[in-house]
């Protein structure tokens, strides 16, 4: 697929969404998510997140005492090519400025706040919400499948 060529070489954002969509195998887009995550196991092009996805995705698997589902979610994360970074102070600052110019919410902040100081020239999501944010392109399902 030509988006995933254009990712070559570079550093990708990842938002949650797209996370779920693959371990959960959701029918209108996973034959999308998976190209992408099988081209970052080839090591095509670099993936990051923030700890704000663990978070983020280990709470319905915890509400439904799905111990299996949580587990398929922590592998992928901590065992994976996918690269999670923690929030610095340095993340969150910039977070909190990304809030104030662009009133997005905190946990979008963070994982924005996180591709940017990781060098992403993109950021891998499905919320349309986003605003455009200058230093990074937002690569959005939706549009691309």
């Amino acid at each position: 697929m030509e988006w995933i060529d254009r990712l070559r070489g570079k550093t990708v954002g990842l938002d949650t969404a797209p996370l779920i969509y693959f371990i959960e195998e959701h029918p209108a887009y996973l034959e999308t998510v998976t190209l992408f995550f099988e081209a970052m196991e080839r090591g095509d092009f670099s993936v990051v997140t923030s700890t704000v996805t663990l978070l983020e995705v280990l709470v319905h698997p915890l509400r439904a005492n799905n111990k299996a589902l949580a587990e398929e979610y922590r592998d992928i994360l901590l065992n994976s090519k996918l690269i999670m970074t923690e929030i610095s102070t340095t993340i969150a600052e910039h977070a909190s400025m990304l809030r104030a110019l662009h009133n997005i919410r905190t946990p979008d902040a963070l994982q924005i706040s996180t591709a940017i100081n990781a060098g992403a020239v993109c950021f891998f999501t499905n919320d349309i919400r986003l605003p455009k944010i200058p230093a990074l392109q937002t690569l959005a399902l939706d549009s691309i499948r």
